[in-house]
């Protein structure tokens, strides 16, 4: 399109020079000199007109190969870009899978926790019974009743030094004598020990050998919720709901309530079963405000991109 106007102007140019010329009469000599520059500037429009366009295809050049570069960088970046989803996505895969077994090991190290303030609460009250014991017979001594006293005393001191705490008495029809079942407190703190360390498959034999022979302590509901989070590190999520199960079901009043809702849920939606781990989920927010188990399901229900209550 320049180029075209340019060779317009200069056609305009040498037609008004030579109609000036043919208007009025110029000396020949004027005529050659006028034509020779009108050439002249042609001859440099022409040239300018040729400069423009080898500039215009440098440029286009130029511009050419910065887009195929800035392509190239784009490429590259999305590259990059799918990468880090991909490790993002790895981290928090593996992130998911730590906490998990930290919150194993927490609970653990809390029912430790509370198994030690039960002994100390049972010993204190022993120690109470003894001194009362103590006063009694002494009060026995000293109002003439020594000979009939000391029996007495024997039997209660006797009594309470052989008998263990109650979290540890084995029901009746356990087996006790002979060895045939270590004590209540070494199965569970062995299975405790283990299920932190990661040793499922002893730590299961352990908690169901505390079932076998202390299945009515107060620690029994416990084991058997250890049962499934054993399960439950193994990925076998259907073993999981039914020990999960027995705890609500055989355990109503256990502390452990909570957390078996909250295990039962995520196990059956690792299941696929969405709708009933949904379902027990927000049981748990329901149920369990202000606990830390309806903090962890309603961040599973945003996981899963439900709401935390079921619409009207």
């Amino acid at each position: 399109m320049h180029a075209r106007n340019i060779a317009i102007f200069s056609a305009a140019i040498l037609a008004g020079a030579l109609g000036g010329s043919l208007i009025g009469p110029r000396p020949a000599e004027a005529v050659a000199r006028e034509i020779v520059e009108l050439q002249h500037d042609v001859t440099s429009l022409l040239q300018g007109q040729k400069d423009l366009s080898t500039q215009m295809t440098q440029d286009h050049t130029v511009m050419r190969t910065l887009v195929e570069q800035s392509g190239d960088t784009v490429g590259k970046l999305n590259g990059t870009i799918g990468a880090l989803q991909k490790s993002m996505q790895d981290v928090t895969a593996n992130s998911g899978a730590r906490l998990d077994t930290m919150s194993t090991q927490v609970q653990g190290l809390s029912d430790n926790l509370e198994e030690i303030k039960s002994r100390l609460g049972k010993l204190n009250q022993q120690l109470v019974d003894l001194q009362n014991t103590v006063q009694s017979i002494d009060a026995k001594i000293s109002g003439g009743g020594g000979a009939g006293a000391t029996p007495t005393a024997s039997n209660s001191g006797g009594g309470m030094s052989s008998q263990p705490a109650s979290g540890s008495r084995p029901p009746s029809g356990a087996a006790t004598g002979g060895g045939s079942a270590p004590s209540a407190d070494t199965l569970y703190s062995n299975g405790l020990r283990d299920i932190t360390g990661g040793n499922y498959d002893l730590a299961r034999k352990e908690f169901q050998d505390y079932l076998k022979y202390y299945g009515d302590t107060d620690l029994a509901s416990n084991a058997q919720f250890y049962l499934g989070e054993i399960a439950y590190s193994q990925k076998n999520y259907e073993q999981a709901v039914t020990e999960y199960d027995r705890v609500l079901t055989n355990y109503p009043k256990s502390f452990k309530l909570a957390p078996a809702h909250l295990k039962k849920g995520m196990a059956l939606v690792e299941l696929g079963q969405k709708t009933a781990g949904v379902r027990e989920l927000r049981d748990v927010v329901r149920r369990f405000p202000g606990t830390e188990e309806e903090r962890r399901a309603r961040a599973k229900l945003k996981e899963l991109g439900v709401a935390v209550s079921a619409s009207n």
